[in-house]
């Protein structure tokens, strides 16, 4: 969608881009502004080459002053024609909107319809317009309910309220509201400056069905596009590889480096990407026919300088890895994070280096998770352990999470020395229940807390009528 610039200042435009594809089955996946950015970016770039002076509101909505264009093509209605007509190639609905400011465009923009992809305000006339139109197109929901309560449902009516008094009752924002009801809207268009192109794109005739023969005939783009970074003062940490065989299959993931990439890295990353778990000299499925390069994330150079007596222990280690990595492939090198789960065992996440470790997970509410403070030292395997009351019986636990009886001693296989050691304190038990609405995977378990004769505490779990230790507290 395109916005137009305000009326004392020239005409301006508004274009909405939407399309709808049908699909066999709905999957929900989380907000990607980024992709947004990136699948809007070839539209804005053909745009500006229709005509200069757009301003990116959103991924689907630019705004463009109408003056130029109108004195170039000869009209309104003649504009508008030409910017759809430079963007229909990439198969969306366009819709144009042209009016006195950025809002009254962009309302007539999103009031076209196929048949009618063009709607023209005319000249004076944007108050008017948008006077049905209902609050909450304008505000925000909180100053929306208050202005309903008081009576106050259209803009037109928002924009007869005296200014002063709107001005009092809800601050600048709500005043800068009211003009923009009533017609004076004063938002500039904003043109935009079109950023560098840094991305590196290689396709491959014959196409190529060897990695290593690939990652050869990439090596120098990749120099090239850490050269380009270097020479504008930027370095790259994270870069978005995408991969393309003859057979229109694409393979696309984005890669995180712990510092910043080098050639090499670059090199590297598509070497794993295209491998998964083979070797280096291994044959594709399907040659490759094109792969491309997108820095994701850039910095400045300045942020990554060395301080003045170096950082030589965190270099030398950065590099032993990177190579071990190289060497090994992208797996072959891990580090521990701490990540979410009811288990302790569960929390420990492997993250290859380089990688961003998982976002969110220790975060989220994990009910039956052992509090704090947590043992030091977790079994990756649980150790096979005894409970067992004053007479020798087996602790047991029913169904309402009661035990059969105080546990008076316990064991612990290979870890606790002389045997059978006499609980002197304990604790619990505490239920963890995972999954109970799949049998297959349903889990469910008690966890007690043991303390021995030398003050050592211990974390047993009993599941599957059994006792093992999961953790010990040092």
């Amino acid at each position: 969608m395109l916005r137009r610039g305000p009326a004392r200042r020239g005409r301006a435009w508004a274009e909405a881009a939407r399309g709808a594809v049908p699909l066999p089955a709905l999957e929900l996946l989380d907000y990607d502004a980024a992709l947004d950015a990136r699948a809007f970016e070839p539209v804005v770039r053909q745009v500006e080459e229709t005509t200069p002076g757009v301003q990116l509101l959103r991924p689907g909505a630019l705004a463009v002053r109408a003056r130029g264009p109108v004195r170039y093509y000869g009209g309104e209605a003649e504009a508008a024609e030409a910017l759809r007509a430079a963007v229909g190639g990439f198969g969306l609905p366009v819709r144009v909107g042209v009016a006195d400011g950025p809002f009254a465009a962009e309302q007539a923009a999103r009031a076209t319809s196929d048949s009618s992809p063009v709607r023209r305000v005319e000249p004076g006339g944007s108050a008017a317009f948008i006077a049905p139109l209902p609050v909450g197109v304008l505000v925000d929901p909180r100053t929306a309910t208050l202005l309903h309560r008081l009576g106050v449902r259209r803009l037109g009516e928002f924009a007869a309220l005296p200014a002063d008094d709107v001005l009092r009752r809800f601050g600048p924002t709500g005043a800068l509201a009211h003009d923009r009801a009533a017609g004076r809207d004063g938002a500039r268009v904003l043109a935009r400056t079109p950023p560098p192109e840094w991305d590196e794109q290689v396709e491959f005739e014959p196409p190529l069905d060897r990695i290593d023969q690939l990652a050869f005939a990439f090596r120098t783009r990749a120099e090239s596009f850490i050269e380009r970074l270097t020479a504008a003062k930027l370095v790259c940490t994270a870069v978005h590889v995408e991969i393309v065989d003859d057979e229109g299959g694409v393979s696309a993931r984005d890669w995180l480096h712990p510092r910043w990439f080098t050639p090499g890295d670059v090199v590297d990353r598509i070497r794993w990407q295209l491998q998964g778990s083979g070797s280096a000299d291994a044959g594709l499925r399907s040659p490759i026919a094109r792969v491309r390069v997108h820095p994701e994330r850039l910095d400045s150079t300045g942020n990554h300088e060395e301080g003045l007596w170096g950082t030589g222990p965190d270099e030398r280690v950065h590099h032993g890895l990177t190579r071990v990595q190289g060497m090994l492939g992208h797996e072959g090198v891990v580090t521990a994070t701490i990540g979410g789960g009811r288990m302790l065992a569960d929390r420990e996440v492997l993250v290859p280096w380089g990688d961003r470790p998982p976002e969110g997970a220790s975060d989220r509410p994990w009910p039956g998770s052992l509090p704090s403070p947590l043992p030091a030292t977790v079994f990756r395997e649980r150790v096979p352990a005894g409970l067992v009351d004053a007479d020798g019986a087996v602790v047991t636990v029913d169904e309402r999470g009661s035990i059969s009886a105080p546990p008076a001693a316990f064991t612990v296989a290979g870890l606790a020395p002389g045997g059978q050691r006499r609980v002197r304190a304990w604790a619990g038990p505490w239920p963890v229940v995972e999954r109970w609405w799949d049998e297959a995977t349903a889990r469910r378990a008690h966890r007690f807390q043991v303390v021995d004769d030398d003050g050592a505490a211990w974390l047993l779990v009993r599941d599957a009528d059994e006792w093992r230790a999961e953790a010990r507290y040092d």
